[in-house]
């Protein structure tokens, strides 16, 4: 159910950064809008991300940055709400409900995949190296890094997959007793 409707597809891409109330990256903006729905198409969504940072509607951490796309961050601005507020009415009622269920129902799932990143290395030596990290992700920030040595591959994978869950309760027992 695409638009051909520009000012229609931008209220759109407004009202899901509105909903998912979170930063959100390129790519998953375009998860969102193109893969998991289709509300808008693929080089729609691109276009309509750029008109909107360039008429300040949508926030960009840092569009000049060199960094790896993951690492930039989208967020709606207070003018963009401002402007959903007036023309939210112009997005099909049908889209407006999909697009509330949908960030209902996937908002943490999205959240957590932005905040708690992981990877792994293999070591010279056979065992891995997993990196266990908690984001800020508007200012781009590490709250946390860990890295923690594993004998496997089986082991680093299983770790990783562990850590969206784990991630708050290990932040909030070393900040309170290391910090406090």
């Amino acid at each position: 159910m695409y638009y051909v409707d520009s000012t229609i597809n931008k209220l759109i891409l407004l009202f899901v950064m509105d909903k998912m109330d979170i930063p959100l990256t390129e790519n998953s903006i375009i998860d969102i809008c193109t893969s998991r729905n289709k509300w808008l198409t693929y080089f729609d969504c691109k276009q309509m991300l750029l008109d909107l940072i360039d008429a300040g509607l949508i926030f960009v951490n840092d569009k000049n940055s060199e960094d790896k796309p993951e690492n930039i961050f989208y967020a709606i601005t207070i003018d963009g709400r401002d402007c959903l507020s007036n023309f939210y009415l112009r997005i099909p009622l049908s889209v407006r409900d999909d697009i509330t269920n949908f960030a209902k129902e996937n908002l943490m799932l999205f959240k957590r995949s932005q905040e708690y990143v992981t990877d792994y290395q293999k070591n010279p030596d056979g065992s891995y190296k997993v990196i266990l990290k908690i984001k800020e992700p508007i200012v781009n920030l590490s709250l946390i890094e860990v890295c923690v040595k594993t004998p496997n591959k089986a082991t680093a994978i299983s770790t990783c997959n562990k850590w969206a869950e784990k991630a708050p309760s290990v932040f909030e027992f070393l900040y309170e007793t290391l910090v406090e």
